[in-house]
């Protein structure tokens, strides 16, 4: 899809790759660009920064009475949404262990308030015949987390309901792409996970953290949002700021076993105790 004169509504749009994008896509002309973010005050500036272009919103995208008020302010203050941007993200919690209310803000954030994003705006865009559902997954998503099992679980989730909406809704106007980069320099990276504090505690999280900046180039999110609007632009599904990734995505779907063996030796290694 081309940017011009499109709606678009970014979720986690305050800081790191939402942040870029709402601000390159005013850049490449759309119509209007809402920012949501659980960080208020932090939506505000990015708003203020793109100019008459751009609303603020505080949402949390996990609430659908929030993604509503998200959803009609776009069209009151531009017109129907063309564009959402499934952005939000959480990286909370280590292993199995970890409490129940952690593995639940995982899933509410990464998953659940993509449904509910989707649930509000495929019949719309049904009967519009067009729209575009754009998903911030991860890496993590199509390989592993090592250091964080809720991370690793709720971005695999992430990255097959957006399969899921493009098998289903792929042939009548509803495109669906998915964003999948390693480590882009953003707070989530540097330990600002989620609400009220990092990406967890102790060994598992430094080890997160460690792995994705020891797997390949930090990107800007400036980059990644250009990687968005050319992927956008060729209707690709996967998009890739990473081109290595769909190599180890490949490795992976050849050889699991294989796969598997190196994956624990990088632990092995990060974690010193090889």
């Amino acid at each position: 899809m081309e940017l011009r004169e499109k709606v678009v509504v970014v979720t986690g749009g305050a800081s790191g790759i939402g942040r870029a994008l709402a601000r390159r896509f005013a850049e490449e002309g759309a119509r209007g660009v809402v920012v949501a973010d659980l960080d208020g005050s932090g939506a505000d500036a990015v708003a203020a920064e793109i100019g008459d272009a751009a609303r603020a919103i505080a949402c949390d995208a996990s609430r659908e009475d929030d993604v509503v008020a998200t959803i009609e302010l776009a069209r009151q203050a531009f017109g129907p949404v063309d564009l959402f941007c499934a952005n939000a993200g959480v990286a909370v919690g280590e292993d199995e262990q970890v409490a129940d209310e952690v593995w639940d803000l995982a899933f509410a954030v990464n998953v659940r308030a993509h449904v509910i994003a989707a649930r509000l705006l495929v019949p719309e865009w049904l009967e519009r015949g067009q729209g575009h559902f754009l998903s911030t997954a991860s890496a993590a998503g199509l390989l592993t987390q090592i250091g964080s099992a809720p991370y690793a679980v709720t971005k695999h989730a992430a990255v097959a309901f957006a399969e899921w909406l493009a098998v289903t809704y792929g042939d009548r106007g509803i495109g669906v792409s998915c964003l999948c980069p390693m480590g882009v320099d953003t707070p989530l990276l540097h330990g600002a996970g989620g609400p009220g504090g990092g990406s967890g505690s102790g060994g598992d999280a430094t080890r997160a953290s460690a792995v994705v900046k020891a797997a390949g180039d930090i990107l800007s999110p400036e980059a990644v949002a250009g990687t968005v609007v050319d992927g956008l632009r060729d209707g690709h599904f996967l998009i890739l700021p990473h081109p290595e990734v769909l190599t180890y995505f490949r490795q992976k779907g050849s050889d699991y076993d294989r796969w598997l063996a190196g994956m624990r030796r990088l632990q092995s290694h990060v974690s010193g105790i090889d």
